[in-house]
């Protein structure tokens, strides 16, 4: 009997059906499962700063921190739930039918309520001082979550530009590679003519390689920033493929920082910046708080009301009886001086932290101001001169060297300075953008989608 029983056990689990529709619900379960949107390509910066608002790590934990205080903020609002009690029993040494009169019973019962401390917490204020604590910290967590959004996209912003750079920089050594392979063509043919020595042919060669060396380095770096920014964008599944533009947009400023002084930018950063306001929140909070700890040092008042019964009339053991009282604490070792010590400090921690976002907010200004500043000029003398000149030597020299007018040495280094140059030049537009999403948000700029 238990062989057929262990058998027709095993028979149901063994079916292929069985094993079939299982497979098949685990499929359908994996495929009704939400996967993240895929990485647009090529991907342009309002689609990374919608993917990073939708899926970015830090934007969740943010978004779950609000959360976390919105409880706390709905435990703080609630009022304290009523006690009941209730209770019955029996009393073996009494006979209610010995009694002379009617009504006597050996059968104790009673109930009992209390408010717990609600009545007296209202009177004394302590449920309003504790919900204006928690509404002030879900404040300050919205506040940080805005705050997260404004540093956090324009580190997005960043990691955005510097892809799109090291595209640009993978496409400037390729062709520097290209002409370094086409100089080193032509000085081995002139080698195997006879008009060079072999030693023009190492060093062409050389340069060949060392070109060729860039184009490694320069796609690893443009692996990288991919990687990044892939992750700053929420990416689960490792790095997708996906392109990027093949060059950032011409460098115009805002009309709002066209003329402005580095003492307007303070200004405004301080008037807008999320986390100035989120300082504020953080330093009511920690004002109630210590008004809380005081007002707690009064002793929580329980209200209660009774009513117990041992039968009836006059001969009852216990005849129908309400209680009302009062239950009061008695602070006689200990009135919560350590609970107004922490609230104290915590309230002189919140104002240092303000005074400290402040000089920070002055010193990012000051820094991102001068940071823009620096790439301004350095791309308008870039633009104005640099790029153009270095392009002009190169075709001099490589002109003059077919001609025998130039040396090879001369060519290759026309050719380094050129490519030096152009790289310089994707890196100073790269510089100007960067500088110039640090000073937005240096000043409260939300990044726009």
């Amino acid at each position: 009997m238990h062989g057929q029983s262990g058998g027709r056990g095993r028979s149901v689990l063994s079916r292929p059906g069985f094993v079939l529709g299982l497979v098949l619900l685990a499929q359908i379960a994996i495929a009704e499962e939400p996967s993240p949107p895929a990485i647009p390509s090529p991907l342009s910066l309002p689609q990374a700063l919608e993917l990073f608002e939708r899926r970015g790590f830090a934007l969740l934990l943010a978004d779950a921190a609000v959360r976390s205080a919105e409880g706390d903020a709905e435990i703080a609002a609630a009022f304290p739930n009523p006690a009941i009690a209730g209770g019955a029993g029996h009393t073996w040494s009494y006979d209610p039918n010995r009694c002379a009169s009617a009504g006597c019973s050996n059968t104790p019962w009673g109930g009992a309520l209390t408010d717990q401390g609600l009545v007296a917490d209202l009177l004394i204020g302590k449920r309003r001082l504790r919900a204006d604590v928690a509404e002030a910290a879900l404040r300050a967590a919205r506040l940080q979550r805005d705050d997260a959004v404004r540093s956090l996209g324009a580190l997005l912003e960043e990691q955005w530009v510097q892809a799109v750079v090291a595209g640009a920089l993978v496409r400037t050594a390729e062709q520097a590679a290209a002409a370094s392979a086409q100089t080193a063509q032509l000085v081995d043919l002139r080698w195997r003519a006879g008009d060079v020595s072999e030693a023009d042919a190492a060093i062409a060669e050389t340069a060949k390689l060392q070109a060729e060396q860039g184009v490694d380095a320069a796609r690893q770096q443009l692996a990288e920033t991919k990687a990044s920014l892939a992750f700053l964008l929420g990416e689960r599944s490792g790095t997708p493929a996906f392109e990027l533009p093949a060059e950032l947009p011409d460098c115009v400023p805002p009309p709002e920082l066209r003329d402005a002084t580095s003492d307007d930018l303070l200004a405004r950063a301080r008037e807008r910046r999320p986390d100035v306001a989120a300082a504020k929140a953080q330093l009511e909070s920690a004002q109630s708080g210590l008004s809380l700890a005081e007002r707690a040092r009064i002793p929580d008042i329980g209200l209660t009301a009774s009513y117990q019964r041992e039968g009836t009339g006059n001969e009852a053991l216990t005849p129908p009886t309400a209680v009302f009282g009062v239950t009061v604490p008695l602070p006689l070792f200990y009135r919560g001086q350590g609970e107004v010590t922490k609230a104290e400090a915590n309230l002189r921690a919140q104002q240092i932290a303000s005074d400290k976002v402040d000089a920070q907010i002055a010193s990012e200004v000051a820094q991102s101001y001068a940071a823009w500043q620096s790439a301004r000029s350095r791309l308008d003398r870039m633009q104005s001169r640099m790029l153009e000149r270095s392009r002009r030597a190169l075709d001099l020299v490589d002109y003059q060297y077919k001609r025998g007018a130039a040396s090879l040495l001369e060519l290759l280094d026309a050719q380094r300075t050129w490519v030096a140059t152009q790289a310089n030049y994707e890196q100073n537009v790269g510089d100007w953008w960067i500088s110039l999403y640090q000073l937005q948000a240096a000043t409260g700029e939300t990044p726009k989608t």
